[in-house]
């Protein structure tokens, strides 16, 4: 297969779907792969790494989108790409479709297959391709808030460790999934005080059994979150619902309620958001304040980690790339239940029931189409 690796060109997205080392894995297995020139610059990965691994640089997006059998990117195509993509072309990338109508419809009107990062999904419900990302985006919640608290940057000046003889910070986290479990290890490790909720009993369990004392599981419930907003210095959103619109937890009246120059970071914005008053921001402008709330709600917050991330990403991602380039997608569907659950629009239809409900589409389940 011909397999095209493209530059990232969405605001500050520093990471490559693609390493020199995946290039040569990739060439092991018997295929062809194009890099367009500079792609893994940001990361640290010249284009001569990629030419001595076997790669053939290409100068021009538009001439890997008419080769390319497979686009690798990490994230979804520009609206100024949209007209290079070709009916039966695999997309394979973070494309969070629940959150933008015009991507899910361009996916359509073109015909790609368009196979979603953040929906692969294990037998036991876990996400394999999020998961490293979630990993960097967690502690760099906490590293963010506490940078916003400064006065100079907009909060109230509170440290969130604390001092001898002060009271720490609060942080609240809002989902205790993976970027829950690891926003809250950072914020513990700093001595802050911390509140982390969930709707999954099972899961607070586990958390209690691993967190410090003074890491406390709530029930989530608007009630609860109601309760320790007034107490927060820092609010996480780290709600996730695969493939769908994420629910706003937190109203604009509920933030009245909050002391000014308090943070907010919403690790869900590349989903829709868990604030109602979230719209997305850039590493470039990362911050806006609402009723004297600072918001951080920027989309590829681990952009700004490229060569972490990318090695992370494509540790994970390499595998199922690989399996999909060997046997073509309908064959990897066949024979993998993670990959097919990835599946978002193929044919010009959707396959994921998130995206649909999220747009008022038709549902085709991806089984009618293997």
């Amino acid at each position: 297969m011909i397999i095209g690796v493209l530059k990232e060109i969405k605001a500050d997205e520093n990471r490559v779907s693609l390493s020199p080392g995946g290039v040569e894995f990739m060439l092991q297995n018997g295929h062809t792969l194009l890099v367009e020139k500079n792609a893994g610059k940001p990361s640290g990965f010249s284009s001569d790494l990629y030419e001595r691994a076997g790669a053939e640089i290409v100068n021009k997006p538009e001439a890997v989108f008419e080769r390319a059998e497979m686009i690798l990117r990490v994230k979804e195509p520009h609206p100024s790409e949209y007209k290079f993509l070709k009916k039966g072309q695999i997309y394979f990338a973070y494309l969070h479709l629940a959150a933008s109508e015009e991507v899910t419809r361009a996916m359509m009107d073109r015909g790609t297959t368009s196979i979603a990062y953040e929906t692969i999904q294990k037998d036991n419900g876990s996400l394999p391709l999020l998961k490293p990302m979630s990993e960097v985006a967690g502690p760099m919640a906490i590293q963010q808030g506490a940078k916003y608290l400064e006065m100079a940057q907009g909060g109230h000046g509170v440290l969130l460790g604390g001092v001898p003889g002060v009271d720490p910070g609060t942080v609240v986290i809002l989902g205790g999934g993976v970027v829950g479990i690891n926003a809250a290890k950072l914020a513990c490790g700093l001595g802050a005080k911390v509140y982390i909720l969930d709707i999954d009993l099972n899961r607070l369990r586990y958390l209690s059994d691993v967190m410090p004392g003074h890491c406390i599981t709530l029930m989530s419930s608007p009630a609860a979150i109601r309760d320790v907003l007034p107490k927060a210095d820092v609010v996480v959103g780290a709600v996730l619902v695969p493939g769908s619109k994420t629910p706003n937890l937190v109203t604009r009246e509920m933030l009245k309620t909050m002391k000014k120059g308090s943070v907010l970071v919403d690790v869900s914005i590349d989903q829709g958001g868990c604030f109602k008053t979230s719209r997305e921001t850039t590493h470039a402008d990362p911050t806006y304040t609402v009723d004297g709330i600072v918001h951080y709600a920027v989309s590829n917050m681990p952009g700004a980690l490229p060569r972490t991330s990318t090695l992370a990403l494509n540790n994970a991602t390499l595998p199922y790339a690989v399996e999909i380039a060997n046997k073509g997608w309908k064959k990897a569907m066949q024979e993998n239940s993670d990959i097919k659950r990835g599946a978002n629009v193929v044919e010009g239809m959707v396959t994921y029931e998130g995206v649909a409900e999220a747009f008022g589409l038709k549902y085709v389940p991806i089984d009618k189409l293997l």
